[in-house]
């Protein structure tokens, strides 16, 4: 049996406890035996949830789903205080400074109001915007990190969004897929970054637009399924 206090109302210390009580001699054998890369999978999947609870605009599924996105947080953290890296402390403290550093202008250690892009290049000692397309996270969604690449490049003036060459350049590549009798992987992705550049021309968010039509897509196969259902029946 796990020592834990049963409360009407927990707080964050409480899920930092409950965790380590878990996780520590005498508590769960799954929570002891994972690791950062075995539950990985885990923290997308809490992350994304959290983000239809926000587009569901329903505040209980939101709070049950940040609180697993938070659970993640504190196990990661868990995880590296055995190691001895650091704690979830050492999270919090990271991030407080990280706001503090990012608003110069608000806690007195500046009256430069620098762009937030400008900020983080020189926070992370990125002399050029091609080191601060590499920050951009590896493990984002391709067609989000496409966007989030070319949206840098624009910012350089090196990279200008012009809808008639981004045009002209979605159709090449959408070409040259379509011609080859044997597509590879490189051909495909060329041209969805084509695509990726049109769209931002367009003003039109690739996920956002893909993610609506595979609901479409659900609804006209559900709509098909039921047809055949009847007919099966008849």
């Amino acid at each position: 049996m796990i020592d834990f206090t049963e409360k009407s109302e927990y707080g964050f210390e409480d899920l930092v406890r409950l965790v380590a009580a878990l996780r520590g001699p005498g508590g769960c054998a799954w929570d002891q035996a994972q690791t950062h890369q075995s539950i990985r999978r885990n923290f997308l999947e809490e992350a994304y949830e959290a983000c239809e609870a926000l587009d569901q605009d329903d505040p209980d599924h939101l709070r049950e789903e940040l609180g697993d996105v938070l659970l993640q947080v504190v196990f990661h953290a868990g995880i590296e205080a055995d190691a001895g890296r650091f704690d979830v402390d050492g999270v919090c403290d990271g991030v407080c400074r990280k706001l503090i550093a990012r608003h110069p202008h608000l806690f007195g250690q500046s009256q430069s109001r620098m762009d937030w892009e400008d900020l983080k290049r020189l926070q992370r000692g990125n002399q050029t915007v091609a080191q601060a397309m590499e920050g951009v996270s590896h493990a984002l969604p391709a067609l989000w990190r496409a966007d989030k690449l070319l949206s840098k490049a624009e910012k350089s003036g090196l990279c200008l969004p012009d809808r008639s060459s981004a045009r002209a350049a979605l159709t090449r590549q959408i070409g040259a897929l379509c011609a080859s009798e044997a597509p590879d992987g490189e051909a495909l992705g060329r041209a969805l970054f084509a695509l990726v550049r049109f769209a931002r021309c367009a003003e039109l968010d690739c996920e956002t637009a893909l993610a609506e039509t595979c609901q479409q897509f659900i609804d006209s196969f559900s709509e098909r399924e039921a047809a055949a259902s009847k007919t099966e029946k008849k």
